[in-house]
């Protein structure tokens, strides 16, 4: 009598539930065996799972707070197979695509992840490639020790518009504000809100595209039609398409040295 082969398990890793969710539903239409055997937020959590149920899988974030995706798959090098989940691409991609370890771009695209599918299942034909010198040379592409220059910076971001949920590329947004417990994401056509604090998003938002200009403020530089000075002098920033203004705090008067 033939044995039936264990199904194949993974832990899901990232520290949005919302993108958990995404992805393990769609996990679940391109690979209906597979079996999540559990879920963490984090990677320390991440490794706590995989070595509490060894699972064939790692869906591993990239971005986590604590333990990040890239220390979570050293920890666990050789003992499972590693996708990574990231919001970025360029070097990231290319990086990715230098061995056998696989990655997903977030939102995952189903046919994509098709192809993940199908990768991870002709791999587990055989042991987990050892990751180190990969793992290294990903530390330095994505921010871990390398140049500058070769970050990787947030492209998208996922905020709640009433009951539903968006992904708003940062192209779009015109500025972030914290209101409360919340930020606020104001793009041309409407305004929507996200959990993280606009102290964490200065670090993943590019410099070069985005300027804090208050506390609570962050502003697309190429959102900016035009800085004149309200009736007490201080600067107001005028946006283009919205017909709101954002003050400049003393401390961030620098941006603005013509005025």
């Amino acid at each position: 009598m033939e044995q039936s082969t264990p199904a194949p398990s993974a832990v899901v890793a990232d520290d949005e539930r919302l993108m958990r969710d995404q992805l393990i539903g769609r996990l679940k239409e391109a690979w209906p065996e597979l079996v999540i055997v559990a879920e963490a937020a984090n990677g320390h959590e991440a490794v706590a799972a995989v070595q509490a149920h060894e699972p064939d899988i790692a869906f591993l974030d990239i971005s986590m707070p604590g333990m990040d995706g890239i220390e979570a798959a050293r920890a666990l090098a050789g003992r499972v197979h590693v996708v990574f989940v990231t919001a970025y691409d360029q070097h990231a991609v290319t990086a990715f695509e230098q061995g056998a370890i696989d990655y997903v771009l977030k939102p995952a695209d189903p046919a994509r992840l098709a192809i993940t599918c199908q990768r991870l299942r002709e791999r587990m034909t055989r042991p987990a490639d050892p990751m180190d010198d990969l793992l290294a040379k990903l530390s330095q592409r994505l921010g871990g020790g390398g140049a500058a220059k070769g970050r990787e910076y947030l492209r998208w971001v996922q905020a709640s518009v009433g009951p539903n949920i968006r992904m708003i590329p940062t192209s779009d947004v015109l500025f972030f504000r914290a209101e409360d417990k919340y930020t606020r994401v104001q793009t041309p056509a409407f305004e929507a809100l996200i959990r993280k604090p606009i102290k964490e998003l200065i670090d993943e938002l590019d410099p070069d595209e985005f300027w804090q200009i208050h506390r609570s403020t962050v502003v697309r530089v190429d959102a900016v039609r035009e800085v004149s000075r309200n009736l007490r002098g201080n600067q107001v920033v005028h946006l283009k398409g919205s017909p709101e203004t954002l003050e400049v705090s003393r401390t961030f008067t620098h941006r603005f040295r013509q005025m």
